[in-house]
C-alpha cells in the first residue's frame, strides 16, 4: 500500500515538471509583455524542465509496478512539448540560412 501512494506522488511529481513550461502561456494569453532577459531565462527554464519531466518519467517507466496513466501522460507531454522545441529549432535554423 505504501508504495502505491509513492507511486502516485511520484507520477503526479513528474507530471507536473512535464506540464510547467506550459506556464509560458499565461503571460500570452494575459497579454503581458517581458523583457527580453526574462524570456530568455524563461525558456532556458523550459528546455531544463522538458528534459527532466522526459529523463524522470523515462526512469519511471522502467519499472513495470509503477506504471499508470499518469505516467504515461507525463512521458507523452514531455515527448510533444521536446518535438515543439525541437522543431521550432530546425525552423530558426533553416530560417537562417535562407535569409
Amino acid at each position: 500500500m505504501n508504495s502505491i501512494k509513492w507511486s502516485s506522488k511520484r507520477s503526479l511529481a513528474v507530471l507536473l515538471v512535464s506540464l510547467l513550461p506550459l506556464a509560458t502561456l499565461i503571460p500570452v494569453a494575459l497579454k503581458i509583455r517581458l523583457p527580453e532577459n526574462v524570456r530568455m531565462i524563461w525558456s532556458i527554464c523550459n528546455i531544463v524542465l522538458i528534459l527532466t519531466g522526459l529523463l524522470l518519467s523515462g526512469i519511471a517507466m522502467k519499472q513495470k509496478k509503477s506504471r499508470d496513466p499518469i505516467l504515461i501522460l507525463a512521458l507523452l507531454t514531455s515527448i510533444v512539448l521536446l518535438l515543439m522545441v525541437l522543431g521550432i529549432v530546425a525552423l530558426s535554423v533553416v530560417l537562417n540560412i535562407i535569409g
